[in-house]
């Protein structure tokens, strides 16, 4: 089974190398490292080269042209990935917002699922201690009231960027019907794995505020996600199982 890490980039030069060796400490078989890196002004591309460099066969580089997007950058990475040859599929943060040691938890938990969700919103979840109380309501907010009443879901961490996806599920999405491209792509993703059926597990995880540098989430992005979440019901409000793409088996 190989698996594919997608680790979207964006000014990350200081985190890359660190995040990378924890990764590769790993007691995993048949994986790769997938940097997608929207041109970056920090120099993050270059170190991803040079890790690619050392690294040959264990990891690549998708250089984009422009800072296009979180949505977009996962969605490029999530195609190359599957064009690898991916049986499994992990989409997390370079920051160290996302633990590589949960990694294996999922592998467990992803025997009776097909998404897993690093979740900090179900019990044994928890959020950075440093955090602000405004932060963190606003946070429980958008996952546990906003996005739950008006779209129904049913995962409680519905803005949650660490996930573990069987190549058949993402096969089944048309990601050409996913058009949000700030940190509400996350909230499309899980609205769109629901409607079509796909069982999802969600995973205790603790969410460590970025280690190095500023986070990218402003308050402009979280007013457009919170009138993008309209936009995604009304998108996919038809959905059903029945509309799932057909599964392409890779040979092994």
């Amino acid at each position: 089974m190989k698996l594919v890490i997608v680790l979207p980039t964006y000014n990350e030069a200081e985190n890359l190398a660190a995040i990378t060796s924890e990764l590769l400490a790993l007691d995993l078989e048949d994986f790769s490292i997938l940097v997608v890196d929207d041109n970056s002004p920090d120099g993050t591309g270059e170190i991803a080269d040079d890790l690619a460099y050392l690294h040959p066969g264990r990891f690549c580089v998708l250089h984009r042209i422009d800072k296009a997007g979180l949505g977009l950058s996962y969605l490029d990475g999530f195609n190359m990935a599957l064009e690898m040859g991916a049986d499994i599929v992990v989409q997390m943060d370079a920051d160290f917002s996302h633990s590589p040691h949960y990694i294996l938890d999922f592998l467990n938990s992803l025997a009776q699922a097909d998404i897993v969700v690093g979740s900090r919103y179900i019990k044994g979840g928890q959020l950075d201690q440093h955090w602000s109380w405004w932060r963190r309501f606003l946070s429980w907010w958008a996952n546990a009231i906003y996005t739950r009443l008006i779209l129904g879901l049913h995962v409680r961490d519905g803005t949650a960027g660490f996930k573990m996806w069987r190549r058949s599920a993402l096969e089944g999405i048309d990601f050409d019907t996913i058009q949000s491209n700030g940190y509400v792509f996350q909230v499309e993703m899980a609205y769109v794995s629901e409607k079509l059926g796909y069982q999802i597990i969600e995973v205790p995880i603790y969410f460590e505020d970025r280690r190095i540098g500023r986070s990218k989430m402003s308050v402009p992005i979280k007013i457009e996600a919170a009138l993008r979440t309209w936009q995604i019901r009304w998108r996919h409000r038809g959905l059903k199982p029945q509309d799932r793409r057909p599964f392409a088996h890779v040979a092994q």
